[in-house]
């Protein structure tokens, strides 16, 4: 066993410490305290009082603490709940070369597990300190009482983008703690109600939501970093989110709760950027610890800006590869998440000089890591920078991807474009023009997400209204393939209204019967409208807040998104882990084998024309994942066209007929019907299909 000798300063005793691992970790004596730079001349550690705007005193790291890049100091006797710390770096400021050291700041610790400071939402009283980041030794003595992933394979995945504090806000909520992950533990039963079996938080990673500098014009209210995409620390939950003082703790009680009602927890995590934006932004942490190995730079030194706002963090580099798989490890052994969503993941593979790498070192380390071998990695697979690689992001047999275009495949058909249904079979059958062999499991399908329009503004908006972000409406994408129904924005024409009501049930029938892993945006099911703003980004308001009371006023809509969730579960065939076999004519008795097949109007003639707004596609699969089963066959006929039209239906044999699942030219309640109880189609040769509407039909 080493024994270290141990010094004093003050009333503090400290000896060398591990230099793994690094941060914070309470040791049987007191706390060994690690951090990383290779290009600082000198380290100390600030350690404070808890909630004290100064330092009690700073410990310098001496020389003989030092192994290699790595300080490293155990602190005897320290109480971990009473303290925080930071550290202080001196070493070069010379932008042009990279550092911009400053030895005036105590900086935060990138490995920081919880951070004094943030408690409260939107309070700025305990951040008017002179260094407002301080991080809090964390101790865990959880009980997970034998908790694990759940493992759910991922084309069995319903999932639901949630932003934490805009679930439950609102008053109409009525939950113990409004915007926080307990009262997400209390909407669990509507979860189960509303058939999702997966959640993927938005950004939980500590943020600061007072770093935006922006007013509402209109009101003069001051604007939020409200969404979270601009993290202080990757490690460190959102302590706004704690009902109590312990985010860490009750993250983990909603993991838990959720893993017991067979609901998986995914987060989005933002690694490609970090809150200290570009050469005008603050340094935190990552630039005054060593900014040169923590950014990609360009030649004079400047920052490379590929995710929009300002900075974009070195992933390749080697030691930055090493604090993110710490992290997601970290996320994964400690708080049991299923999943990970990467924001503009395409950044994620560029090496140092902002090239993109066709392997990228870290992109591989965390699809073949032990670890995170059952966690699911989904990449938004674009970046600010022009990199968009859906379909090409280096997957390893690992990686899925958001599918943005099935998103906007979808959008253009449903409001109407021609030429787009060569296009939409393919999406449909879970994008093999785009996967290939890597199935239809790699394409998560989705209409809407937190970025663009909502649902019910997709079909009530052809321009984004912004203007309430304090950008002059220059923000947020303009086109956004939407069709307002024929009026822009509210009204109260009954048939605009009803056109509307129709679109959203089209959109939804396609996502929940295509193949892939459909993914609903929070506040679609019930018809949520943010008045046409495409990147709400800043406002923590109404706007933003799911809206309870619409589960009255917009009970239809909900109901209808019920019975699609229960559809979709009741029928593997829509649930492939590989695409079924393409069948281009009927066989001779009038079965069907494993298969996809496309129609048109009349059976095996699909009108594959640049001027066809129709489709309809016959899913035909076995009623279980057991192939020697009774077969499993859905008949989904889309009708994008402004004119009613008659369609054949594909023969089925004497012991089946076709009974409508979706019907959304019908109002409610005959617009869909609950799995297994679905009503029996009278003509079962032709069925009339509404303008602009999709039918969904199941053979029994």
């Amino acid at each position: 066993m080493t024994v270290y000798p141990s010094y004093q300063l003050g009333d503090f005793k400290f000896r060398p410490g591990r230099p793994r691992p690094f941060g914070a970790s309470v040791v049987p004596d007191g706390i060994n305290i690690s951090i990383f730079s290779c290009h600082a001349t000198s380290c100390s550690l600030g350690l404070f009082k808890k909630g004290a705007e100064t330092p009690m005193i700073e410990i310098p790291f001496l020389e003989s603490f030092r192994t290699g890049d790595v300080y490293a100091m155990t602190v005897l006797g320290l109480d971990p709940a009473e303290i925080e710390y930071g550290f202080r770096l001196d070493g070069p400021f010379e932008p042009a070369a990279g550092h911009r050291f400053d030895a005036q700041q105590i900086l935060l610790d990138p490995y920081a597990k919880a951070i004094g400071g943030l408690d409260e939402w939107g309070q700025s009283g305990s951040r008017n300190g002179i260094y407002p980041y301080r991080a809090r030794p964390f101790v865990d003595d959880f009980d997970w009482e034998g908790d694990q992933q759940l493992n759910i394979p991922l084309e069995d995945l319903v999932i639901y983008e949630m932003h934490v504090r805009g679930f439950s806000a609102d008053c109409s909520s009525a939950v113990q703690a409004p915007g926080t992950f307990a009262a997400v533990i209390e909407k669990i039963p509507y979860l189960l109600d509303l058939g999702v079996n997966c959640i993927e938080l938005m950004p939980v990673f500590e943020f600061d939501e007072l770093d935006n500098d922006n007013v509402d014009p209109d009101t003069g209210r001051p604007l939020q970093n409200y969404w979270g995409y601009n993290p202080v620390a990757f490690f460190a939950p959102k302590a706004a989110y704690a009902a109590g003082t312990e985010a860490a703790q009750e993250l983990k009680q909603l993991v838990k709760a959720c893993h017991q009602h067979g609901i998986e927890v995914w987060l989005d995590v933002v690694v490609n950027h970090t809150a200290e934006g570009n050469e005008d932004g603050p340094t935190i942490s990552y630039r005054g610890i060593d900014n040169s190995v923590y950014y990609l730079l360009k030649p004079d030194g400047s920052y490379q800006n590929f995710s929009g706002v300002g900075n974009t963090f070195n992933c390749n580099h080697p030691i930055v590869r090493v604090v993110l798989l710490d992290c997601l490890r970290y996320w994964v052994s400690e708080f049991h998440i299923d999943g990970f969503r990467f924001d503009l993941a395409a950044s994620m593979g560029r090496d140092p000089a902002g090239v993109p790498d066709p392997n990228p070192p870290l992109l591989e380390v965390l699809a073949y890591d032990p670890i995170l071998a059952h966690t699911k990695l989904i990449a938004e697979a674009w970046d600010a920078g022009g990199l968009y690689q859906v379909g090409s992001f280096p997957a390893y047999g690992r990686w899925a991807e958001w599918n943005g275009r099935f998103r906007d495949d979808v959008r253009r058909f449903v409001k109407g474009d021609a030429g787009l249904v060569g296009a939409m079979a393919a999406r449909i059958q879970g994008s093999p023009d785009i996967y290939g062999d890597r199935g239809p499991r790699a394409s998560v399908n989705f209409i809407t997400a937190h970025d663009g329009f909502t649902l019910r503004d997709l079909v009530s908006y052809n321009h984004k209204r912004n203007l309430a972000n304090g950008e002059d409406n220059r923000d947020g994408v303009d086109e956004n393939l939407s069709w307002n129904s024929g009026w822009e924005g509210e009204t109260d024409d009954a048939d605009v209204k009803q056109l509307r009501e129709r679109q959203m049930k089209n959109f939804l029938s396609i996502l929940m019967v295509s193949q892939g892993v459909p993914m609903l945006l929070m506040g679609d099911e019930i018809g949520q409208s943010k008045g046409g703003n495409n990147n709400s980004y800043c406002h923590d308001s109404p706007l933003n807040y799911f809206d309870w009371e619409r589960l009255r006023s917009q009970s239809s809509l909900y109901r209808f998104v019920r019975h699609l969730t229960q559809f979709r579960a009741a029928h593997p065939v829509l649930r492939r882990r590989n695409y079924l076999k393409h069948q281009a004519s009927a066989d001779g008795n009038g079965q069907f084998c494993d298969s996809i097949s496309f129609h048109g109007r009349q059976t095996w003639a699909p009108d594959w024309s640049s001027e066809s707004r129709q489709l309809a596609a016959l899913f035909c699969g076995s009623a279980t994942r057991d192939e020697d089963n009774p077969q499993d066959v859905i008949y989904m006929i889309m009708n994008a066209h402004w004119e009613t039209a008659a369609f054949e239906l594909p023969r089925l044999s004497r012991s089946k007929a076709w009974h409508v699942a979706v019907n959304t030219s019908m109002p409610a309640p005959h617009d869909s019907y609950p799995a297994g109880a679905e009503v029996i189609l009278e003509d079962q040769t032709e069925m009339l299909v509404g303008a602009r509407s999709v039918a969904v039909l199941v053979a029994r």
